[in-house]
């Protein structure tokens, strides 16, 4: 990484308020180039917080593109951070509104030539997308990075029907915890109490509304670009990672948004910019090709930004099983066009006899984290004790031929018999080496009542054989010489999938079923990138501790009840000061239980606890959380605690107890 401290402009950066047609301000901070002529202006549009939470992350890069001619503005959304009114639903009508606003706003301001960019990761570059869709008229340009295209099933929700259990209650809770959390008195001033009150009875938890919406409803298509790619006029560079649960994204947005506005890139990384170098990588100068491209689009520069393939993706060659890499073994390839000419699906059939698919609940423990961020625990181990409770069909790589190579989404078609009406099959490509390790490639899901699709729910044929075919989530890969390509499927992935009420799993008849790679042939590629850069650091610090640091994932088997419980913790920030004198702590806990009992023994918790502290201000408040998540076979019980002091004296306390009723995920 080299950090940059000499630019062609000298920048300064102030805190601002931006007014929105109801009189609500949000709290925004800006950096800008000092000089006479107005610069295009990017805007970076999310719920959390500025002058904290993401403070760290807007310093890499706010002045770093201010150095270079452009006013940088990190704003927060409606009803978080420091910002006024009152918090809704992410990516409601009111917000998205509101980033519009933001954008005409930016677009009107004398130091602006009237052309705005939007950039974001996660949260905010799916707002960039929706933003891009309502079409503003000075928004020319997107950069969005591990984003969501589609609310439904390709983000925290749901997963091919299914609801994901970790994923949605541990987001859930997360955000309520967030959601929780005060205005700074430093920068909201005296009325931040009053606000903060406001707010937290404005909060309710988001599993609420996520279950009462349990297939691809008018609730998920709003949000959703997949609705209506043609709405997006901006020019979109999508960039995700194959570590990251919402690379799909990209691939989608090159196939559907027309070539002359699109560029893709997928890296080997998990859920973060591509610039900061954590695991897996390696990093490229993430920086210096998005100045690229808001040089073309905002400033008319003739650089060769849309000269470059349509698609730049990175294959991982043939490596062993780990939870962590550093960097990953492989290279960059390019594609002009997706669909890809490169590319061409090959069919593998499967053979054998019927074959009776009942996994045992607790398979899917070794499935690693759903949003990996860069942890030592994020990726999936060996899969060798996931491959036993599953049926597993292998395909050897020949040892005197070359590689399989593979870029895109495989799929997976199979003859299945049930013998109850609810039930799910999850489908794993994992890479054997000749040691017989198994290093999980990708996977994907499918809800037995989504088999017609996921805006509708038809419970199974009981005793009929039927072909279901689904995809897995996309990938590249190189799988090498003397290896075998493996395609597991179980009927049961805990976490990761919140299992049905009906635990009889399926046959599944080989004699009807395949596996489909998108296989890409060998050609010449020349993508190169230039070294990471950022800017200054913001100087955060980051205390020692004499406790123990809690491991990031743990499993524990209780022999005698039969029970396996997952443990890990988000590991977001931990304990931090800022130079402005903020001491902000946080610690958290995931817990996911199942039993032997069967598949209504699946449970989850959550418990949040967050200090917000300025000595000078005498200003000290907690905000502790707590959710579980449980099912009966009709219904998900939903248990969420919020308590807030001030001082150590309780300011609020509140309770929520719903039941929301199993229709299908």
């Amino acid at each position: 990484m080299r950090i940059r401290t000499d630019f062609p402009y000298e920048t300064r950066h102030e805190d601002l308020r931006i007014p929105l047609p109801d009189g609500t301000e949000l709290y925004a901070r800006a950096w800008r180039p000092l000089t006479d002529e107005p610069v295009p202006a990017l805007l970076e549009y999310e719920p959390f917080r500025l002058t904290d939470c993401t403070a760290p992350r807007d310093w890499q890069r706010h002045p770093w593109y201010a150095g270079h001619g452009y006013a940088s503005v990190r704003v927060d959304v409606r009803g978080h951070g420091n910002s006024g009114g009152l918090p809704g639903d992410a990516y409601d009508a009111v917000e998205l509104a509101d980033g519009v606003a933001v954008v005409n706003w930016l677009a009107g301001q004398e130091w602006c030539t009237g052309k705005v960019g939007m950039f974001g990761i996660g949260r905010g570059g799916a707002s960039a997308l929706q933003v891009a869709a309502l079409a503003p008229g000075p928004l020319e340009a997107v950069v969005s990075v591990c984003a969501t295209d589609d609310r439904y099933d390709n983000d925290v929700h749901y997963m091919g029907g299914s609801v994901l259990g970790a994923g949605m209650s541990a987001r859930s809770a997360t955000l309520l915890a967030f959601a929780a959390r005060p205005p700074d008195p430093q920068y909201a001033g005296e009325e931040w109490r009053e606000l903060w009150l406001r707010r937290l009875e404005a909060v309710e938890p988001p599993v609420h509304t996520w279950l009462a919406h349990q297939t691809r409803d008018a609730y998920w298509r709003h949000g959703s670009v997949r609705e209506d790619y043609g709405a997006v006029r901006a020019a979109v560079l999508a960039v995700g990672g194959w570590h990251d649960p919402y690379r799909d994204t990209v691939l989608r947005l090159a196939r559907h948004l027309p070539q002359d506005r699109v560029r893709g890139v997928i890296g080997p990384w998990s859920h973060q910019y591509p610039d900061r170098g954590l695991p897996p990588g390696p990093a490229i100068g993430f920086l210096q090709e998005t100045l690229r491209w808001w040089d073309h689009h905002l400033r008319g520069v003739e650089n060769d930004v849309m000269a470059e393939p349509l698609l730049r993706s990175w294959i991982s060659d043939s490596h062993p099983p780990a939870t962590v890499y550093g960097e990953l073994p492989g290279r960059w390839v390019a594609d002009p066009s997706w669909p890809s000419p490169h590319v061409t699906p090959v069919t593998y059939a499967f053979q054998g006899a019927p074959v009776l698919v009942d996994s045992p609940q607790r398979t899917g423990l070794d499935a690693g984290r759903f949003l990996p961020v860069g942890g030592e625990a994020d990726l999936p181990p060996d899969q060798r004790d996931e491959d036993a409770r599953s049926a597993c069909f292998d395909f050897p790589v020949p040892e005197d031929g070359g590689p399989v190579e593979i870029l895109g989404r495989p799929s997976v078609s199979l003859a299945l018999r049930t013998s109850a009406p609810t039930g799910q099959v999850i489908a794993r490509l994992c890479d054997i080496a000749p040691d017989g390790s198994s290093t999980l490639v990708t996977r994907g899901a499918l809800n037995l009542s989504a088999r017609y699709g996921r805006d509708r729910a038809v419970e199974a044929q009981i005793g009929e054989t039927e072909s279901l075919v689904f995809e897995l989530n996309g990938i590249g890969h190189s799988f090498a010489p003397g290896h075998r390509v493996r395609l597991a499927v179980s009927s049961a992935y805990w976490p990761w999938i919140w299992p049905q009420p009906d635990a009889a799993g399926f046959t599944l008849d080989p004699a009807g079923s395949n596996l489909t790679l998108p296989v890409r042939a060998p050609a010449e590629d020349a993508v190169g990138w230039e070294e990471p850069e950022q800017s200054a650091p913001l100087g955060v610090a980051y205390p020692a501790t004499l406790e123990e640091p809690r491991p990031e994932r743990v499993v524990v088997r209780d022999v005698a009840r039969g029970e396996w419980t997952l443990e890990a913790g988000p590991a977001y920030g931990g304990t931090r000061v800022y130079p402005d004198g903020l001491e902000y702590a946080e610690d958290a806990v995931e817990t996911c239980v199942i039993d032997e009992s069967g598949p209504l023994s699946a449970r989850t918790r959550s418990e949040w606890a967050i200090r917000l502290h300025r000595p000078e201000l005498a200003w000290d408040v907690t905000v502790d959380t707590r959710s579980a998540l449980s099912c009966d076979a009709d219904a998900f019980l939903a248990e969420d605690e919020v308590v807030c002091r001030e001082g150590g004296e309780i300011v609020f306390h509140r309770t929520w107890e719903k039941r929301i009723p199993r229709t299908a995920g």
